[in-house]
């Protein structure tokens, strides 16, 4: 009987790893041109950091991996990590919150259970985390890394759509539900039910023609957010502040040349936002997405930090981007191949050479063919092999190896 992976989780083939790094590196490259720090967090973490300041919605904790953690005779229970978001909130809030401003980046895998373990219950993503900034700036700038990213992979038709957490919140305030009501509505538009918020709108005598416009609003339309701005002045004053806000981030945006999408109705994404919500979407899939969540960390006991961050979904994207679209070097491969058994000492030492000068250098394990052969005889005695060009070059030393490996045609 075969031992197969556990269900949702995922392997990656060695080719699939290539692309995997393709895309990291030009994540990690862009984080760190950025003036991003990277970080790392633990896989497992206790339960209480992800409910105990409602950083997550009821639908989200209901699909994590929980347990007790007996083994270390704590009786806690821990979580796989569902989010990368709160565990860097976590970290800062422990550790680094009295350098103040930190830009900081992770790549992670994140566990959400599925019952039946068709979907992948195992995602990679990169992300990053822009703490102590709260300014339209600091929004803009995390989209326009995004953006840059998924420019640099080479992506076509994506889709940038902006909504605001806040202002999905005052809307909900003005429908005039009860605060459970509201939090249940709330957390239902973060699950991804964009029609919640215009079901109850309907039915609302408290809503106007301009509060429901602003609710059917899609597209990219700043100067209709804008009139609707001076209108609600004066009919809707407590959600003028978040639209303010809103407008603030989309007028940097405008003068940065990105395009997007306001969708208000869109706020999928995290219990923990409080300000502008952005998603990345190719077509009716999404790659990405992030937002503000200015309270998360004060309520972690962290001090007045606001922040806001991002995440893009590494497993999709490997999908989407095209290898062959890159110029992929590496290192020339040679096998070392021991002619005796009294030579092999001899063959570690050459791939050991080979190694230390910048190429692949495989021990020879199994007699298959390779582009070049670096056959090592007892004593050192040493013969390159280039089998494209049937020539055989009998050599003094791993140095001329090298050279001969290093010369004009030899890669």
């Amino acid at each position: 009987m075969k031992i197969q992976r556990c269900k949702g989780m995922r392997d990656m083939s060695p080719a699939e790893m290539t692309v995997f790094h393709l895309v990291e590196e030009i994540c990690r490259d862009c984080f760190l041109k950025w003036g991003y720090q990277e970080v790392r967090t633990p896989t497992i973490e206790y339960l209480h950091l992800f409910t105990s300041a409602g950083t997550l919605t009821p639908g989200m904790l209901g699909k994590v991996y929980s347990f007790l953690d007996w083994d270390g005779w704590s009786g806690e229970r821990v979580v796989l990590r569902p989010d990368g978001t709160i565990p860097v909130a976590r970290l800062y809030t422990e550790k680094m919150q009295e350098q103040g401003l930190a830009r900081l980046f992770y790549a992670a895998n994140m566990f959400t259970f599925e019952e039946n373990g068709e979907k992948t219950r195992e995602r990679w993503q990169c992300g990053a985390e822009l703490i102590g900034a709260g300014s339209a700036v600091a929004d803009a700038e995390l989209l326009a890394l995004s953006s840059e990213i998924l420019q640099k992979l080479g992506l076509k038709g994506v889709e940038l759509r902006l909504s605001h957490a806040g202002l999905i919140k005052a809307l909900l305030e003005k429908i005039g539900l009860s605060p459970e009501e509201q939090h249940k509505l709330f957390d239902s538009i973060l699950d991804g039910d964009a029609d919640a918020l215009a079901r109850v709108s309907r039915e609302s005598p408290e809503l106007g023609g301009t509060l429901l416009s602003l609710l059917k609003l899609k597209g990219k339309s700043p100067g209709f957010l804008r009139n609707q701005l001076a209108l609600l002045r004066q009919t809707a004053p407590e959600i003028c502040a978040p639209l303010e806000d809103f407008l603030k981030t989309v007028a940097v945006l405008d003068e940065l040349g990105i395009k997007y999408q306001i969708n208000i109705a869109s706020g999928t994404g995290f219990e923990y936002y409080t300000g502008i919500i952005f998603q990345y979407f190719t077509g009716r899939e999404k790659i990405g997405g992030g937002g503000r969540y200015d309270a998360l960390i004060p309520s972690m006991g962290g001090g007045n930090a606001p922040a806001s961050g991002f995440a893009l979904y590494l497993d999709r994207l490997m999908t989407l981007v095209k290898p062959a679209s890159f110029i992929l070097t590496s290192p020339l491969k040679v096998l070392v191949k021991a002619l005796s058994p009294d030579a092999v000492k001899e063959a570690f030492n050459a791939a050991a050479g080979l190694r230390k000068a910048g190429f692949i250098a495989e021990l020879d394990l199994d007699g298959r063919p390779a582009d070049w052969t670096l056959e090592v005889k007892s004593g050192g005695a040493l013969t390159l092999v280039n089998k494209a060009e049937s020539v055989k070059s009998k050599i003094e030393n791993i140095n001329a190896a090298v050279a001969l490996l290093e010369a004009p045609g030899a890669g």
